[in-house]
């Protein structure tokens, strides 16, 4: 069963946006509607205290959209963190592989070539079969390689390099959770959206229990309220959108040890 945000990860961002900024303003319509009915049945509720009550909500709004940027952005800063891991990783067991003799030096060389070359593609969620197939592929035939040659040289050498191997596999598994499964969680966003509806109800009660409305105001609070969301989901989503963790580690790599 998809969560919440799988299931909204099917939309593009622009349709999000649109749908955000929808919804936002639906509420404060449903909420100003709510509002002008209460005036016409019951009269107007004192302004102080509403104004308070619609103030405090929108300062609880602010506290949610700062909170989730705030996981959004850890979680960003994770993935350009374990690409450059990554490619720390590979550079040095690259090196390390001087230490292995011939034929086994040039093969594990060309193997982290094409590994890194696979690792630049990025993990991609409608592609994870795939390319985790090739990098597991290419970690077994350099495990293979480790393996036999530690067997046939055990030596403190040869650990060195079976050490910092080990280090290049685990790391897959790494970028592949940080890439694909570390995101915002669904409660957060439920509570963020949750908040929102409430705060846009808000502001449209108030204006309909003042009887009157500006829509240029209106327009600017839902309007600045999708901006922000937006970016809190580009910054959310690994592989759409504006922005994107760098492969620029794992490039810079590739150019010193060559394409495969």
């Amino acid at each position: 069963m998809e969560s919440t945000m799988q299931t909204v990860d099917h939309l593009p961002l622009w349709a999000f946006f649109l749908v955000v900024l929808v919804i936002a303003f639906l509420s404060t319509e449903v909420g100003h509607r709510i509002g002008a009915w209460r005036l016409r049945t019951r009269g107007t509720e004192p302004q102080a205290s509403l104004g308070t009550i619609v103030a405090s909500v929108l300062g609880l709004l602010a506290f949610m959209l700062g909170f989730t940027f705030n996981v959004a952005l850890s979680r960003f800063d994770e993935r350009r963190a374990a690409i450059l891991d990554d490619a720390n990783s590979i550079g040095t067991t690259y090196l390390r592989a001087d230490f292995l003799e011939e034929p086994q030096r040039s093969q594990v060389k060309r193997l982290l070539r094409q590994y890194v070359q696979v690792r630049i593609n990025g993990i991609v969620p409608g592609e994870l079969n795939e390319i985790s197939a090739k990098s597991q592929g290419l970690q077994n035939q350099l495990w293979s390689v480790a393996a036999a040659f530690g067997k046939e040289k055990p030596n403190p050498i040869t650990g060195l390099f079976i050490s910092s191997l080990n280090e290049t596999i685990d790391m897959d598994s790494k970028r592949i959770n940080i890439g694909i499964y570390a995101r915002v969680p669904d409660s957060v966003w439920l509570v963020l959206f949750a908040v929102s509806m409430l705060s846009m109800l808000g502001v449209g009660y108030y204006s309909g229990q003042t009887g009157s409305r500006s829509w240029a105001e209106i327009l600017l609070l839902v309007l600045t309220f999708a901006l922000v969301t937006l970016l809190v989901a580009d910054l959310d989503r690994p592989h759409e959108g504006f922005i994107k963790a760098s492969q620029q580690p794992m490039e810079s790599l590739q150019k010193q040890i060559g394409l495969p």
